[in-house]
């Protein structure tokens, strides 16, 4: 079997093809992009996560992480090494400011890095990926001195950050939380509490972690409105900024989990240790919501990836193994079995995956490029659209992506018929790894009521028109195989969201009830979208193999997905009788 190979080519074509990123240059971020150097990020993070990441993928699995007595933990072998190198090559800072050792290139280039890491070892992913949200929050909400202190180290990598936010009776509402932050005579807190499904709680990679924590003053307002957000490091700082005393956070344990066991997901106990506030009393929820954000928008591309993975295992096992033979003529008749890729389901269930992680690969990165945009747009209002369209689709990309990316898997181990469920091949690991992001970072029910809830009804679905316009916009120069059936999908999109904001001020459960459905809508008609506009490019092309799958694939996705939108759009406006009809004591059958 063929080990993970980095989708480069087509990261080229929708990076220059399709974005053109060269059109950016005015932007401060791209001043110093050019091809040639996209070519290079590409090929050589390409090459990094290929030959030093992708084997650590079954070692971490295999091994898991390990808790020793005194409460430090261990990585698998490798992890620490292949980390050192990560630093020294300076990937984590691709898009990280200047101003504190980043190296200011555009988000959309480290989207690019992140997928290859992520399909490479999702649990090695984990420990420098949270980093980035909380770099995001300390910019945006963090004093000078905390800033000054801490993001020189975190954006070198020297130190990891975490986020330190759920709790075990509260889960995903954090109102909840009883975590107590303490105010001191120096104006450090004491914090005090448990923390549960901490990601890079304790681990050996780095002398120091940055723990981002969610807690409750004394006299704070109850429900989320009271909720601070403060910085707890690991060992306190010294006067040099080396280490200096050991806070009072350890490891109480760490979990077994269904996958992703290379990554250390911790219970942390904080026992009066001290902590600097981040932003306001009572701004926690704000400043939470910046590295979630972040964090919604990596679960969409881990799903990518895990789907990429997928992918391209089943497809080389599909081309190799033998099994039954072609229902019409036979390639090779002397043969007694045909490779089973001359089945059409086995070939559905593969164009349906290429289909997936093309046409939402190409989805995280346009929008990975209005995120530049809303940094760097040389207007207010440019940069104010840009930030309300990645709002928009943040719940759609974590939501839909990572759903897709888990049915995706499940999907190519079938391709190994009964040698997908054994682990020698692999395809079992991966699904239990993509499994993970549908639940955390807030799990994908909570994603759709944000969408419909938050993002639709709150502005009238404003901002949901625009994004309808922009795909209908690019339905024009589009081949009309794809750009008539993406038509209707708007069409029906419309009528459902149409119908959420009416329910919305009417029967509250009635959104709630067609919210998940009209998430998939939403992600069916974004994917569909790109998929117009890579047809549109791929039609332009010389006869060329590549630009041909291109378009066999979006026909592909024209005929068999975007048609399931009129059906969602159904599914939403059922409404919520049914669904709320039964007393909750009857859920349990006697």
């Amino acid at each position: 079997m063929s080990d993970y190979i980095p989708p480069t080519r087509d990261i080229r074509f929708v990076l220059n093809e399709l974005l053109e990123l060269g059109s950016y240059a005015a932007l401060p971020a791209f001043a110093a992009v050019d091809e040639d150097l996209v070519d290079t990020v590409i090929t050589e993070a390409g090459r990094f996560c290929g030959e030093v990441l992708a084997p650590l993928n079954r070692v971490g699995d295999e091994q898991g992480c390990t808790r020793h007595a005194d409460g430090s933990v261990t990585t698998p072998a490798g992890f620490a090494d292949a980390y050192a190198r990560y630093c020294e090559a300076g990937w984590g800072t691709l898009a990280l400011p200047e101003e504190f050792g980043g190296q200011g290139l555009p988000h959309v280039l480290a989207t690019v890095v992140e997928e290859f890491a992520n399909s490479s070892c999702h649990a090695f992913t984990m420990y420098p990926g949270l980093t980035h949200g909380a770099v995001a929050a300390l910019l945006t909400k963090g004093s000078e001195e905390l800033k000054a202190r801490y993001l020189p180290k975190l954006v070198s990598g020297e130190w990891l950050g975490t986020m330190a936010l759920t709790e075990a009776h509260s889960g995903t509402d954090l109102g909840l939380l009883r975590t107590r932050a303490e105010p001191r005579e120096d104006g450090s807190f004491a914090i005090s509490g448990e923390k549960i499904f901490c990601s890079g709680g304790e681990h050996d990679l780095t002398a120091n972690i940055v723990h981002l924590v969610l807690a409750r003053t004394p006299d704070a307002a109850p429900g989320s409105r009271g909720i601070s957000l403060f910085l707890v490091p690991k060992f306190l700082p010294d006067d040099d900024d080396g280490l200096g005393e050991r806070n009072t956070v350890s490891c109480g344990s760490i979990e077994h989990k269904m996958g992703i066991r290379g990554s250390a997901t911790c219970v942390m106990n904080f026992d009066n240790a001290a902590g600097w506030m981040i932003g306001g009393e009572g701004e926690g929820l704000a400043a939470m919501f910046i590295m979630m954000n972040a964090a919604r928008l990596s679960c969409g591309n881990q799903g990518v990836a895990q789907a990429e993975l997928a992918y391209q295992k089943a497809a080389a096992y599909a081309i190799e193994r033998r099994q039954g033979r072609a229902l019409g003529k036979r390639a090779d008749p002397a043969h007694p079995a045909d490779p089973i890729i001359v089945h059409p389901d086995v070939r559905r269930m593969l164009m349906d995956a290429r289909a997936f992680t093309e046409g939402f690969r190409a989805l995280v990165l346009w929008t990975a490029v209005q995120i530049d945009l809303a940094h760097g747009a040389e207007s207010e209002e440019e940069r104010r659209a840009a930030d309300e369209l990645v709002g928009f689709l943040t719940p759609v990309i974590k939501g839909f992506g990572t759903d897709r990316g888990f049915e995706t898997a499940v999907a190519m181990q079938q391709v190994f018929g009964g040698h997908g469920y054994i682990a020698e091949w692999g395809m079992e690991q991966i699904v239990r790894d993509a499994r993970v992001p549908r639940m955390y970072e807030g799990a994908n029910g909570v994603q759709a009521l944000d969408l419909a809830g938050r993002k639709l009804a709150r502005d009238g679905g404003q901002v949901a028109e625009r994004f309808f316009a922009l795909v209908e916009s690019d339905c024009e120069d589009a081949p009309d195989f794809i750009s008539s059936p993406l038509r209707d999908a708007v069409a029906e999109a419309r009528k459902a969201a149409e119908w959420l904001v009416h329910s919305a001020s009417g029967n509250p459960n009635d959104l709630g009830a067609g919210s998940y459905a009209f998430m998939e809508l939403i992600g069916i008609l974004a994917t569909g979208w790109m998929w117009a506009r890579m047809a549109r490019v791929a039609a332009a092309m010389p006869d060329d193999a590549f630009y041909a799958a291109k378009l066999a694939t979006a026909r592909h996705f024209a005929q068999r997905s975007i048609p399931k939108c009129a059906a969602l759009r159904r599914e939403v406006e059922a409404g919520s009788g049914a669904l709320m009809a039964i007393a909750a004591e009857d859920f349990l059958r006697a």
